[in-house]
């Protein structure tokens, strides 16, 4: 696929109009053996390894700290190949009633309309400060 079939997949994706109709999007076009990295040097830096990894380990723990899935609003895509870059804000509440409120330079590798390889960008201090550290004992090599 060309770059531009990459780019209006995941603008597909993020424009889908509700939560609902946007995650069937991300998963029906998530690879079984995706990659997905959380960059830096912090307690949630890692690499989940397999869809089941990266949707229990990393959106499934991530879901039982926040009130409501929430909602990353992209605004930016630049695709260059198989990649596509997404920049984009989150708009979340922890269980608690604290706004969690990032931003993202999302990276996606696609292949065949496919992803397979996810890399996260983000304010790794407003993550750790409002989330908390990533638990040690979730963490699998």
């Amino acid at each position: 696929m060309s770059a531009a079939d990459n780019k209006r997949i995941m603008q597909e994706i993020f424009g889908a109009g509700d939560r609902a109709d946007r995650r069937r999007l991300f998963l029906a076009r998530l690879a079984d053996e995706v990659t997905m990295e959380v960059t830096g040097s912090h307690s949630w830096s890692q690499v989940f390894r397999g869809k089941e990894r990266v949707l229990a380990d990393l959106y499934g723990y991530l879901h039982t700290l926040l009130r409501e899935p929430g909602r990353t609003d992209a605004f930016r895509f630049i695709a260059d190949g198989d990649w596509v870059v997404v920049e984009a804000k989150g708009d979340m509440v922890r269980a608690d009633g604290t706004p969690y409120r990032n931003d993202y330079c999302l990276l996606y590798r696609l292949k065949d309309g496919r992803i397979l390889e996810m890399k996260e960008y983000q304010d790794s201090l407003l993550c750790e400060r409002v989330l908390g550290p990533y638990p040690q004992d979730r963490k699998r090599p």
